[in-house]
């Protein structure tokens, strides 16, 4: 009996140890998890720019980039753009302060955003991974090349998003632009890499009655049998990244031939209600079948269209859009427009690309919309303009914009999933 009391005894006192160093084990774990998950601070400045001169190196990080041999598709088969929007402790490779070509109605730290949860997020392939985007690798790639992007803000901001990511390794020039800044372009000396952006919101010629605030003091007049102005750069292009928008739901008269075919949202006018979905139709597959065709073989990405995240409203009757963090699958459900919109393009591209494996030609899907719908976070909303509740009134109406991205934001990930795409090609 004595002896098995001591066992006994020795039993308990073991446990006891075991149980005492498993809990010092967890507690240990718990604090290193949490130290590592913190999140690196994001400079909040209203002094505006850094001059050229001053701007800081890279935020520094571990596993910044990752290279392409890394990724790991699960039965050899890699879709990026379905996926989730996951944690990402290391947050932008920018700052509003380190990044020189900021549009002030896209630089929301400047402009008084506090939350900065919305910097912290990446895209997420599920069957592979998607590596951050290296901008030394994407410069020595494009060496001696010409990028061009085209199309409408959207497609200026993801130019702006791309240049801020590329200057943290080498500054660009600025070597042009037009009257409105709109069209522009730089170049980067160490690389001899173009890169630009041409305004072409319909993709066709337009005429076009509207200040910078959206404000028309005319209908819109598409001609819809004649491509834009960028069909006279083409052939100085060595990639295209192309897109149509929502500039298509303005009211519009369409003509072909010079003569009035028909009209989108035109009441009172006494011309035919076709709808934008015509036009739509009429101007990409014009688009493509320009480029499939055309002698010179550009590699192109057709980007599907970008959702905005206006709720109790639209742009001009009060909507906003004030979430502070992403949507999971199922959260939301596309807006009917949005997914009529993509249907247009998902059909124009499939005979885009029936035509484009005739000629040698690469023409590539670029379908950014539902993981750009899952972001209503990432928008300047209110912060479009400079401090917009400086004085304290939060009663004060001030105009949303749910449609562009915020610098830095949701939109960088554009880049990762752009530089995956021409790794993978």
């Amino acid at each position: 009996m004595v002896s098995n009391n001591v066992n006994k005894k020795q039993f308990s006192v073991v446990f006891v140890k075991f149980a005492v160093c498993f809990l010092l084990m967890g507690l240990a774990y718990r604090l290193f998890y949490s130290s590592f998950m913190q999140f690196p601070p994001i400079e909040v400045s209203d002094k505006g720019f850094v001059p050229e001169k001053t701007l800081q190196p890279p935020l520094e990080s571990v596993n910044r980039t990752v290279d392409v041999t890394e990724r790991s598709p699960q039965n050899g088969k890699c879709d990026l753009y379905i996926g989730d929007w996951v944690p990402d402790p290391t947050g932008p490779f920018y700052t509003n302060n380190t990044c020189y070509s900021i549009e002030a109605h896209q630089n929301c730290m400047r402009n008084g955003r506090l939350d900065t949860g919305y910097l912290y997020w990446r895209w997420k392939p599920r069957n592979c991974e998607l590596p951050k985007f290296n901008p030394k690798r994407f410069l020595d790639m494009m060496r001696h090349k010409s990028v061009a992007f085209i199309g409408d803000s959207i497609m200026r901001n993801h130019v702006q998003s791309l240049l801020c990511i590329l200057s943290q390794e080498e500054k660009s020039e600025e070597v042009y632009h037009d009257k409105q800044y709109k069209s522009r372009r730089w170049y980067f000396p160490t690389h001899d890499l173009n890169l630009s952006v041409v305004w072409s919101p319909f993709l066709v010629k337009a005429d076009i009655f509207e200040d910078n605030n959206g404000v028309s003091t005319d209908i819109v007049q598409l001609h819809l049998d004649e491509l834009d102005v960028w069909t006279r750069q083409f052939d100085n292009f060595d990639y295209v990244v192309i897109a149509g928008g929502k500039w298509y739901l303005k009211t519009a008269v369409y003509c072909e031939n010079n003569t009035i075919v028909g009209c989108h949202n035109c009441a009172g006018k006494n011309i035919t209600e076709v709808g934008f979905e015509y036009a739509y139709r009429k101007a990409l597959n014009s688009t493509l079948k320009y480029i499939t065709r055309s002698k010179h073989k550009a590699y192109a990405l057709f980007r599907t269209t970008t959702p905005d995240h206006f709720e109790n409203g639209e742009w001009n009757t009060g909507g906003y859009c004030n979430r502070t963090g992403p949507f999971k699958e199922g959260d939301i459900d596309i807006r009917d427009i949005d997914e009529i919109m993509r249907k247009i393009e998902l059909d124009e591209f499939e005979r885009a690309l029936r035509i484009s494996s005739e000629v040698g030609m690469t023409v590539k899907l670029f379908d950014t919309t539902f993981l750009s719908l899952l972001r209503p976070d990432g928008h300047p909303g209110v912060y479009r303009q400079f401090q917009p509740f400086a004085e304290g009134n939060r009663r004060t109406e001030v105009q949303n914009d749910c449609l562009h991205w915020c610098l830095p934001g949701p939109i960088d990930s554009w880049n990762d999933l752009m530089m995956e795409t021409l790794v993978s090609s």
